[in-house]
């Protein structure tokens, strides 16, 4: 396919996945991520054609114009759309496959300096939250989704959903269901709520076991009011 065919269905696209856009006046202005990959086209084929530097000033003046960072030598597939833009990373050896959606501060980055494969490889139809951080030679599988602000340093299996710091799968075989930001669990509350519980379970043997313990940890309790008490006067 060729440069001006894969822009076209660039264009097209950004009106299938934004039910903001509106007007063409519209699309000159407010969609960076949309131009970011129309220079990406042009300088990839740059790149390829042994014009390094042209392409790497190309994307350079892309960068200024529209804060996205993406290198020339990255492969990107088709229909791939990049929401708001603002802050997304794509480094030199990065794979984005078809129908791709990044959202803002995404970054598809490296963790070593080594020359070779060092940046991630996103299958087609994956979703990836608003500042996810998907880092290293890994894979994100065919219409897996990453929520906003997880860091990925493993690879995801194909239809799973990965959350948190680091990132940890929590769904999987779902393949078409939308991707809901508001309705990704917080699995920080979950384990808090599951140590809170144990706690209890902890404390109810003691005290049923050993009254003395009991006393003990009263006596503890008295000692911290005491403390805190003493810290606001």
């Amino acid at each position: 396919m060729g440069v001006l065919s894969l822009i076209k269905e660039d264009f097209a696209n950004a009106y299938k996945n934004d039910p903001a856009l509106n007007s063409k006046l519209d699309f000159l202005f407010n969609y960076p991520g949309v131009w970011a990959i129309v220079w990406y086209r042009v300088a990839h084929k740059l790149y390829h054609k042994n014009f390094k530097k042209t392409a790497r000033i190309l994307m350079g003046i892309s960068q200024l114009l529209t804060n996205i960072d993406i290198h020339p030598a990255a492969k990107i597939g088709r229909r791939v759309f990049i929401d708001h833009g603002t802050g997304v990373v794509i480094g030199e050896t990065t794979v984005v496959g078809d129908d791709v959606l990044i959202y803002q501060g995404v970054t598809l980055g490296g963790v070593s300096l080594v020359q070779g494969k060092r940046h991630p490889t996103i299958r087609d139809g994956v979703v990836i939250g608003a500042g996810a951080k998907v880092l290293g030679n890994i894979e994100v599988g065919r219409d897996a989704k990453i929520g906003a602000n997880s860091v990925v340093v493993k690879s995801v299996p194909s239809c799973s959903t990965a959350v948190g710091i680091p990132a940890h799968v929590i769904e999987k075989g779902r393949c078409k269901d939308p991707f809901m930001h508001n309705m990704l669990p917080d699995i920080n509350k979950e384990m808090f709520k599951y140590l809170l519980k144990r706690v209890a379970v902890l404390e109810h043997v003691l005290v049923k076991d050993n009254k003395e313990v009991l006393e003990q940890d009263l006596e503890l309790e008295h000692i911290y009011e005491s403390f805190i008490k003493s810290m606001k006067e």
